[in-house]
């Protein structure tokens, strides 16, 4: 498969794309600057310089033709105010979901967060974030012609990855660490009977393989 990761230098992008690469696929991820460039080619994956910030979406198309899926990693950070908010975790999930569409990428993964919903009360930067996944969120979903999976991580944590995970549609409060994280999106992209799901992660005692088999389909 060749897959392209929007936000490809962030931490659980690199992690995918190691994971990605080691398996055989062919992996791009998307980068703004290009002092990035040698960490994503360490990690096994062809750089694409690439702002979505300011991208048309005629540019993201044209860096999404002939991929096999999509996966939106792509976010402003938890030092980034709320302008960034809508302008990378909203408006570059939009731009990246249609240019798939354009492409003809029909998979495509999201990684959100637990607790995204487009009306989340309060006017603090993280309930921005969430409304603003949240927004993103449905914006995917009513794309009829993408096979997307939307997943809602808890907490994240740079621990050790076990692969155990609990991977449900509501799984409640919890921690997870960066590497399951990582674990799971392989997974699902190469897992398109989970489409049309938003699942929640955290750790659990289920083996990531396992845990994805048992949603697809649901």
């Amino acid at each position: 498969m060749r897959i392209v990761i929007a936000g490809g230098h962030g931490q659980i992008a690199l992690r995918l794309e190691r994971l990605l690469a080691a398996r055989g696929d062919e992996v791009a991820g998307v980068i703004r600057r290009s002092e990035q460039a040698d960490d994503l080619r360490k990690a096994g994956a062809e750089p694409i310089v690439c702002d979505l910030e300011s991208a048309s979406v005629e540019e993201v198309t044209a860096h999404l033709r002939g991929a096999d899926a999509a996966v939106f990693a792509a976010g402003a950070g938890p030092g980034s105010g709320a302008d960034r908010k809508h302008t990378v975790d909203r408006d570059a999930a939009i731009l990246f979901a249609d240019a798939a569409e354009r492409a003809g990428v029909r998979r495509f993964v999201v990684v959100s967060s637990m607790g995204a919903d487009p009306e989340h009360p309060g006017a603090e930067v993280f309930d921005v974030y969430l409304r603003a996944k949240g927004e993103a969120d449905a914006y995917v979903r009513a794309h009829k012609s993408l096979d997307w999976t939307i997943l809602r991580p808890g907490s994240l944590t740079d621990d050790a990855g076990k692969g155990l995970v609990r991977l449900e549609a509501h799984t409640g409060r919890g921690a997870i660490p960066r590497d399951d994280v990582a674990a799971v999106l392989a997974e699902l992209v190469d897992t398109p009977a989970t489409a049309g799901l938003t699942l929640e992660l955290i750790s659990g005692s289920t083996p990531v393989s396992v845990a994805v088999k048992s949603v697809a389909g649901n």
